[in-house]
């Protein structure tokens, strides 16, 4: 059986694990980025730069871990994109948040080229992503489940599969991160609000893991308030692209959708106060400010 041949194209905190273990598990992996450091990085662990659309034609999947769908639409079909140059039977697996129509038109694209397309958003931040164990929501043609299959095995802890055409993969993944962006608002109005009834954020984080009022979103962020490090693994700017994904869909379905438009809002006045490329635990920044508390690390 010959080796499977990946190619990554996007080397940040979740692309570079993602394509570091694709190496791990023995897959001859080329990577790109527009930041050369990152290529640099990936070549001197034994990855393979891509040196130009060419390289692609190798690969028997190319995985996208992008910002958004303007980016996968352009690495994908772009002047330089990939799919042009990709056999026949190669697979696309694309892992961005975007909507599930347009998961599907990149489907309808790609199936023009003769290549298969799979509809992988990924769940489980940079440490998930650097230790092999993300969540896959996953859907697509059973053909493209099979030719990615070494490369979701070496990324993914769980690959959910979810139907055999674009679109459900990325579904799933607007209600997760509907989810998740309510939940790190909520984080954040709730550590303030105790503050105002002398509970320090230390203690939060100390009693509330314990309480039936916690989440996962809590316990990995707040701890980010309490060191007040805000260096980003997944940043304030990042909520606007989603929740604005999960609000455009819920438009398009004519569902009211209250809580989701409440949290869009406080992420679109934490991006206007400054705080866009800081870490997502920065939302309690915003209620702080708003209540004239300090926060630790605040500077006096």
């Amino acid at each position: 059986m010959t080796q499977t041949r990946v190619a990554v194209i996007g080397l940040g905190s979740m692309g570079y694990g993602v394509a570091a273990n694709c190496l791990k598990a023995g897959l001859e992996t080329w990577g790109a980025d527009v930041n050369a450091a990152r290529v640099d990085r990936f070549a001197g662990e034994g990855g393979r730069p891509v040196t130009g659309p060419g390289d692609y034609a190798e690969a028997d999947v190319v995985v996208t871990v992008v910002v958004n769908a303007a980016q996968t639409e352009a690495v994908l079909f772009g002047e330089q994109g990939a799919v042009a140059q990709m056999k026949p039977g190669a697979v696309v697996v694309s892992c961005a948040t975007v909507a599930p129509d347009f998961a599907r038109a990149m489907a309808a694209r790609c199936a023009e080229a003769g290549v298969l397309y799979l509809d992988a958003p990924i769940s489980g931040g940079q440490v998930k992503a650097a230790s092999g164990e993300l969540s896959v929501m996953a859907s697509g043609a059973p053909e493209a489940f099979a030719g990615a299959r070494p490369v979701l095995d070496a990324m993914a802890a769980g690959v959910f599969e979810l139907g055999d055409e674009a679109g459900p993969g990325s579904a799933m993944k607007a209600i997760n991160q509907l989810l998740v962006g309510v939940h790190l608002a909520a984080m954040g109005e709730a550590m303030t609000f105790g503050m105002t009834q002398g509970v320090t954020p230390e203690q939060f984080v100390e009693v509330i893991p314990e309480c039936a009022g916690t989440s996962w979103v809590l316990e990995n962020r707040a701890p980010h308030v309490v060191s007040g490090d805000y260096t980003p693994l997944s940043a304030v700017d990042i909520w606007l692209k989603d929740l604005g994904i999960v609000s455009d869909i819920a438009r398009s379905a004519k569902f009211s959708a209250p809580l989701t438009a409440a949290a869009l809002q406080q992420w679109v006045a934490a991006s206007g106060m400054g705080m866009g490329g800081e870490d997502d635990a920065a939302i309690a920044k915003l209620y702080a400010t708003h209540a004239g508390l300090s926060l630790p690390g605040d500077k006096t």
